[in-house]
């Protein structure tokens, strides 16, 4: 079974059909919605601000999720893919978006809906990636514009996708 703890008087808020991984760790301020998914070795650490995750969102292996103490909260939207080990630090993922395995992203981030951010990349500190933008590389800078419509099909492919895979393991 998962690691939920609560912390300084803060317990995680988990809707009933999410899927937890046995080695998942989820602490303190965080809010978990519908069909969402944590996968193997996660970690989602709402011990220092908070962290609130939408619907059908999944959290691969390996993640980290966490926030800033007194500074930034992680806000993640609907049909949102983390790819495996992946960091997620006090930023903003607005709906419709994929964060390729690997990739970091920092304090003060807004990734607006139907975006994409590479494997790999690092979005340094309070950047912008704007609907329909895909980031790569160390710094992440502009890669290129892809339609939404076409980011919006791929996302909610893969959110539908991890839906699925973790009925396999409920």
């Amino acid at each position: 079974m998962a690691l939920v703890k609560s912390l300084k008087n803060k317990i995680p808020n988990i809707s009933s059909n999410v899927y937890l991984a046995e080695n998942a760790t989820i602490i303190g301020d965080v809010i978990i919605k519908d069909n969402s998914s944590v996968w193997f070795n996660a970690v989602v650490r709402g011990d220092v601000n908070s962290i609130e995750i939408g619907e059908n969102v999944n959290i691969q292996d390996g993640v980290i999720i966490h926030c800033t103490y007194k500074k930034t909260k992680t806000v993640i939207g609907n049909n949102v893919s983390i790819g495996h080990g992946a960091i997620v630090h006090g930023c903003v993922i607005h709906d419709n978006v994929l964060v390729g395995m690997g990739a970091i992203i920092m304090d003060g981030v807004k990734i607006e809906e139907n975006s994409i951010i590479a494997a790999g990349a690092v979005v340094t500190q309070n950047t912008t990636v704007k609907s329909g933008e895909v980031f790569s590389g160390v710094p992440a800078k502009l890669h290129t514009q892809k339609n939404k419509e076409d980011i919006n099909k791929l996302t909610l492919e893969l959110a539908n996708n991890y839906i699925k895979y973790s009925s396999w393991y409920k």
